[in-house]
This record gives C-alpha cells, structure tokens and sequence, in this order.
C-alpha cells in the first residue's frame, strides 16, 4: 500500500474477480463429513502446534496441512472442492487458537496470578478467555471482510498458496507435479535439517565493533581526558535453511520480501552493533562463558530481545496505528454497510449470489454486544472490581477490533505463518496495564486483568487474521462467505473447549519429570514467560518506557519518509534475522525468475503459466515443511538417540539450500508453453 499510489489509466480497469467455481454452478459445500473432518484437524494441528510453541515459541501454519490432509481423506468420498474447502477452514483455526493461548495462559501461572494450571484452577478460565477471544475474533473480521478480502494491494500469499493446493487436484497431472513433488521436497529437506544432518540455522558470532579495551569515544573536543571506552563483539544470523520461509518469500514477491528484511537489517545492522559498541565494556560481566571469556553472542541476542524489540513494539503501534489511518475510508465504508445492513436486516444478503452470502451485520453487531457483556462478568471476576472489570473490557473491544484488524492487513501482506502476534499483544498489554495503573490496581489481582485483556486480544487477533486468510482462499474458490462463519463459529468454540488439556498434560508432564512446568527450560514458553514479565513490570512501576518512545518515533520518521509500510519494517525488527533473511532469499529468487522470463522474450501468456507453476512451487514447499514440522513434533515423544545424528554444520545445508532456489528459478520456466497457448487464470489475484 503505497503512500502515493500510482494512477490508474483510463485504459487501465480493474479486471472483474472470476471465482474458480463459478457463480452459477451448484455443488455441495457445508457437509457433515467437512465439518468433522476439520473439527479433527484443528484439535490434532492445535495440539501439536501447542506443543512446538511451548518448547520452541513458534507454531507452524495449519493451513496447508489442513488443505493437504482433508483434501485427500474427502477424495475418498468424492467430495467437492468447495467441501474441501470448508474442511480446510474448520481445521486450521485451532493453530490460531492455540498461539494465542501458549502466547498468554502459562504468564497467569508464571507471574503466579493463578494458583495453579490444574483443572479446578484452570480449566473454566482458560475455556472461557479463548472462547471469548476467538468468537470477538471471527466477529470483528466479519465486519471488514469484504474491504480487505477485495484490496488488491494485499498479496495475501498464503490464501493463494492454499487455493493452488485445492485447485491443484481438479487440473490434472501437471499442476499435481508441480504441487506434490515440491511437498515432498520441501518436507524432505526441512527434516534432514531437524534430524541433524545439517544444520538449518548459523550464527556468525564474535565480530568485532571496536576493539574492547582499545576503543575510545571523546566526549569533549578539547579535553582528551573526558573520552569512556567503547567496543565489543555482536552476531547476526545466516538465513534460516528453510522451504517455507523462500516459499512465502517468493510469493510476495521481491518488494515486500526486501521491506520486511530492512527491518531486520535496520535491527541487527544498525541497532545491535551500536548499542555493543557502547554498552560492551560496561555489561560485559554479566555474560561470562568462562573464567576469562565473555558470552558476546548472548549479549547482543539480548541486546536484540530487551532493547530492540521493544523499540520494534514502539514501531508497530506506530505502524498499526498508520495502516489502519491510511484504510479509514476503505474500513469507513465497509463498517458502514455492515451497519446499514443492520438497520434494514439481511434482506440485502438474502437475495444475493453463493459469493455474496455473508452474515448479517445485525446478527454479528449483536453476538458483540452479547461477548461484550460477558468480557465485563469475567474482568470483574479476576480483579473483584466493578469499574475495572468495565475499563478492561471496554480497553479489550476498541483494542481488539484495532488489532484484529491489523492482525488481517499484516496476514494479507506476510501470511499467517510471520503474523506477529505476540508483538500486537504486547501493545495490547502495555495499553491494559497503564489503564490498571492509572486505576490504582496493583498485586496479582491487577496482573491478572492486565493479562486476562491481552489473552483476549492474542486470541482475537490470531482468529481474526485467519480467518481473514481463510475468507480470502473462499474468495478465490468461489465459496460462501456466510458459510466459512458458521464453520469457524464452530471450529473456535470446539477448539476453546478442548485445547485446555494439551497444555495441561505438557505443564503437569514437566513437573512430574522434575520441572518445574511452564518456565521450565524444558519447556520455555518464551512469549508467556515475556509476558508475564512485562505485566508484573508495568503494574509494579518497572517498565523501559524510553524504549517504546522511541520506537514511536522511529515509526513516525519512516511515515515522514514515505516508507511503504512502516509496520513491515517494524516486524521485520521484531523477527528473528534468520527468518526475514530466508524470506528475502525467497523474494530475490522471485525476483530472478521473473528477469529471466522476460530476457527470453516469454508473452503475457508464457509469463501467466510460468508464474503459475512458480506460485505452486512455493506453495509445495511450504505445504512440506508444514507437514513434516507437523510430524516432528510427534517425533519429540521418542528417545533422543533416533532424533540426533551428531552433524550440525550449517555449510552441509547451502547445496540444500542452492537446489531449492535452482527448484524456484528454474522448474516454472519450463512450464512457459508454446507463445500460441491461450493464457490460463493468473495465480496470483
């Protein structure tokens, strides 16, 4: 979304959207066999991805999993692929569901808000925040559906990368070829990674900035005495050997892909070295390796974790704040027609096609004030206050339709899978726990809210940006929008119920081995952990304030420089530099492969199919490694001989890493056809 954008030309009208089913064709959609299928799904892909959050703090999408499984089991019984559709979105949301509560749950037990996470302490409070979390959640994307599902400025890879996976099956055998030989690929080389046949990540570590002990900044121009020392050592990263991360890359394309790593180069190029630079002969003692040796590399990794991600947060409320002014009228339009078709019912969905049936704005603005309600019954139970338990849930609406919708902007231009999720809930926090302060709430009781609003929002904003994604694979397809709610409506609230007991089983687990539970390091749950810390912070009166500020400006500043998206350069800071270095990888691999067809002189319509067989590629790797981290994480419960096989060199992986952009590059060229060949539908909307 530039912030000039170009004008379009008189010649140039938008094209009108074709859906893959088209309007007028009848076939079955919401079936029982759909729905159970995903209900399924979503508990088994929410449960495991529960298990890689607690232990590793990051989920893996469901959505192609979910795509690839249902779409096989109801092939079985000739389902449809609008059927296979909403098996797909059925299973998916527990992902969803599942990061908001491994982000937020475990902080009410470290932060010991909670007594306990056994069931009699846990289970009816840990229900009811997912369940009202993912209900607001699917209700306030509803009201923004259509706006956002229909920008043509958000790429939404991800939703494409799904609809291929559908789509793939009723073309035939080349399309099958592209899409399924690249699973196997992507899945192949992401589990030799995990099995230590390589290594998928490096760090590069002790590089000098300065010289410690040598380097010295004059403070006065004249007074060579008043001068203090400087100098140390950072790290950064190599990126990240990763199928899905170049897959997600390539198909957003160079642009975003080169936006999103500015922010990890503004972080560890910039950012990290500098505050090394000054900060390495004054804290250098706190980092011992060894009796004579100082842990740089946890140094400036912590450098990265408590100074620069919260500048990062500073940014993103910056930049969310910026995404949602620079879509006023875009949003102003969409909310306004939901309420309008509340004031007159749904008599305007009533007669509409399969594609325009949605659920009528009366229904959802009506399920809000029910959540909202309830929102205030739980605040006033965890504070025992009244007027408390009103702020927190007002503080939770406003805030929570805020983020839910950026949630979808940010799922629109990166995917689900980079969603920064706890970034957007720890703005949340921060804004709950200075309206607590400011209310003169303190002890556990206070944390408790501050933490019980951000589970709310982590939960709502997951929901929201899948769903969103979800909408947008529909949106594709040609399926019913009214149905894909009804879908998630249920998904969510089976998944509230029953994801409680994965988490409690993994924490109870811990203790009974010698743990200590949620903390353990066995058991991190890094985000729940930051959590925690933050809340207890705030609401004790210890909070890096300046930090935040900053990053504010720094948000401001990039809004002056007319950057495209000052939230992407932002979470880009927010992610790990491994991550956005393997998606840039992905997006200069894009970039290639689209140089090359136009050097060989391909037309539109050569360049149509190459770009096709390119988005399935990529969608293939990333199904892949969705699958196969799916199936590492069941590998987890097995002896530690079978999973280790002792040869963790990163430098083993760059062939691997070489034949994956040779696989992107050059397996779509050969899809270009003959110049004769009428052009198929472009893959990317």
């Amino acid at each position: 979304m530039s912030a000039d954008p170009k004008p379009v030309a008189k010649s140039e009208t938008p094209t009108v959207h074709q859906p893959f089913v088209p309007e007028g064709v009848t076939m079955s959609e919401f079936t029982v066999r759909a729905v159970v299928i995903g209900l399924v799904l979503t508990i088994i892909l929410g449960a495991a991805n529960a298990y890689l959050g607690l232990r590793a703090g990051v989920t893996v999408a469901a959505t192609y999993p979910a795509a690839v499984v249902g779409m096989a089991i109801l092939r079985i019984f000739r389902g449809s692929i609008l059927e296979e559709n909403i098996c797909r979105t059925a299973g998916t949301i527990g992902e969803s569901v599942a990061a908001g509560a491994i982000f937020t749950l475990p902080a009410f037990v470290i932060a010991k808000a909670w007594p306990s996470f056994g069931f009699g302490d846990a289970y009816w409070k840990s229900t009811a925040l997912m369940m009202v979390g993912s209900i607001v959640g699917v209700l306030f994307i509803s009201l923004v559906r259509r706006v956002m599902v229909e920008d043509r400025e958000l790429p939404f890879p991800e939703s494409v990368a799904a609809a291929e996976i559908h789509k793939a099956g009723r073309r035939g055998a080349e399309a099958v070829k592209f899409l399924f030989y690249n699973i196997a690929i992507g899945g192949v080389a992401y589990i030799l990674g995990k099995f230590n046949l390589y290594a998928l990540e490096h760090r590069f570590t002790n590089i000098p900035i300065g010289t410690l002990g040598a380097s010295r900044v004059r403070l006065d121009a004249t007074d060579a005495a008043k001068s203090t020392g400087v100098g140390g050592f950072t790290s950064f990263s190599a990126p990240e050997i990763s199928p899905a991360y170049l897959g997600v890359g390539f198909i957003i394309g160079p642009r975003l892909a080169s936006l999103n790593f500015s922010g990890g180069v503004l972080a560890w190029g910039l950012l990290v070295p500098l505050l090394v630079y000054f900060l390495g002969p004054h804290i250098k003692d706190v980092f011992p390796a060894g009796t004579q040796t100082t842990n740089w590399d946890q140094m400036s990794n912590a450098i990265w974790r408590f100074i620069v991600r919260p500048i990062a947060v500073g940014g993103m409320l910056v930049g969310a704040g910026y995404t949602l002014f620079r879509m006023r009228k875009s949003l102003a339009a969409g909310l306004g027609r939901s309420i309008a078709e509340a004031r007159g019912g749904a008599a305007v969905a009533a007669g509409a096609g399969r594609t325009e049936q949605y659920m009528s704005s009366k229904v959802v603005l009506g399920l809000i004030g029910v959540m909202f309600a309830l929102m205030i019954g739980l605040y006033v139970y965890f504070s025992g206050d009244i007027v408390a338990g009103l702020v927190a849930a007002t503080v939770m609406l406003v805030v929570g339709f805020f983020f839910a919708t950026v949630s979808g902007s940010l799922v629109g231009m990166i995917g689900s899978t980079n969603n920064p999720i706890s970034g957007i809930t720890l703005s949340t926090l921060l804004i709950a726990a200075l309206l607590m302060v400011s209310l003169g709430f303190t002890g556990p009781g206070g944390v408790a809210v501050v933490l019980g609003v951000a589970a709310v929002v982590c939960v709502s904003s997951a929901v929201a940006g899948e769903l969103l994604q979800d909408f947008k694979v529909g949106y594709i397809l040609g399926g019913t929008p009214r149905t894909i709610q009804v879908v998630e409506l249920i998904a969510v609230v089976v998944a509230s119920l029953l994801l409680y007991f994965p988490l409690m089983l993994l924490h109870e687990g811990n203790i009974r081995q010698g743990g200590t539970g949620f903390g353990d390091p066995a058991l991190a749950a890094p985000q729940a952990g930051l959590m925690a810390m933050l809340a207890q912070g705030i609401v004790g009166g210890d909070m890096a304030w300046p930090l935040v500020v900053v990053g504010m400006a720094l948000g401001i500043a990039m809004i002056m420089l007319q950057v495209r998206s000052p939230m992407l350069v932002a979470v880009g800071m927010y992610l790990p530099f491994q991550t956005t270095f393997a998606i840039f990888l992905g997006g200069i691999f894009r970039w290639i492969a689209d140089r090359m067809a136009e050097r060989r002189g391909l037309n539109d319509a050569q360049k149509a199919r190459v770009e096709n067989a390119g988005v399935l590629t990529a969608s293939g790797l990333i199904a892949g490694e969705g699958l196969m981290g799916l199936a590492w994480a069941g590998l987890q419960f097995k002896p530690e001989w079978i999973l280790n096989f002792h040869n963790e060199s990163y430098w083993w992986g760059l062939p691997v890493l070489a034949s994956l952009a040779l696989i992107m590059i050059l397996l779509p060229q050969k899809n270009a056809g003959d110049p004769s060949e009428p052009a198929p539908p472009a893959a990317m909307m």
